[in-house]
């Protein structure tokens, strides 16, 4: 998982459903909080990421969500499809700080870890961010021993362009991060992934 930034999503948007082969992707609301809070409250997620602090409670869930619903960019619950959908994560992306272009980020519940969900999602949220806004580039991080997120930020096509520091709210320090950067133009020639894979888009009644 990459360092979560705390990506929003604009309420006139909160109606976009993103489908992959294997996901149901949406805005997040209440109903989610209880799911959210029993994944992410997990230091071997919150360590992982920027923003998720440890412990995490319904509180900071709520604040969260606050946050997501009035900003700009996107947030998203992640649904494994199946006879009970069952929420796996969260990904999105947007402004972080002060960085030039938006940045995707996401987390996994650990006992969805090693299932390609984070890989899916990520394709899915690049097509969307390419497809449906005017945006040149992505941006992307991982902690430097975070392999895992390496072969997922890798595998999208991102592009390593340095080295850096990210504060950790669950550790209460900063980290040494990898940073990876992907333009659009790259994005369109490894458009190979496929049409048969690419996500579909479609609004909530």
């Amino acid at each position: 998982m990459t360092l979560q930034m705390e990506a929003s999503i604009p309420r006139e948007k909160s109606s976009l459903i993103i489908e992959t082969a294997r996901l149901v992707m949406r805005a997040p609301c209440k109903r989610d909080l209880d799911g959210i809070v029993e994944l992410a409250n997990n230091l071997k997620v919150a360590e992982m990421t920027a923003t998720i602090p440890h412990p995490y409670t319904r509180k900071d869930a709520e604040s969260w969500l606050d946050k997501v619903s009035s900003g700009r960019g996107h947030s998203m619950v992640l649904f494994a499809k199946g006879e009970k959908r069952v929420l796996v994560g969260v990904a999105g992306f947007g402004h972080r700080g002060e960085e030039h272009n938006p940045e995707i980020g996401y987390w996994i519940g650990e006992p969805h870890w090693r299932q390609g969900f984070a890989t899916e999602a990520s394709r899915a949220l690049i097509d969307h961010a390419f497809s449906e806004t005017e945006i040149d580039a992505l941006s992307a991080s991982c902690r430097i021993h975070n392999e895992a997120s390496r072969r997922v930020i890798e595998k999208c096509g991102f592009q390593w362009v340095g080295t850096g520091l990210n504060q950790v709210k669950a550790l209460g320090a900063s980290v040494p991060v990898d940073r990876f950067v992907l333009s659009r133009r790259t994005w369109e020639s490894l458009r190979a992934w496929g049409a048969s894979a690419l996500p579909t888009f479609t609004k909530a009644g």
